[in-house]
């Protein structure tokens, strides 16, 4: 059941973006695109490590 709470969360948050801003959504995405793929392992390790840290320290 919580799996399934948490699943509702990551779609609600990831529905924002693109509900309230979808023109600024759009460019971003596109920059996102252009990104060289070493760059984009980055950012996303950066946020999983955040994401990680921000769990287990509640």
């Amino acid at each position: 059941m919580d799996l399934m709470k948490l699943l509702a969360l990551v779609l609600i948050v990831e529905g924002l973006g693109p509900f309230l801003i979808p023109k600024t959504w759009q460019n971003y995405l596109k920059q996102m695109a252009q990104m060289p793929p070493e760059q984009m392992r980055w950012v996303g390790g950066i946020l999983l490590i955040v994401g990680a840290i921000i769990l287990f320290a509640n």
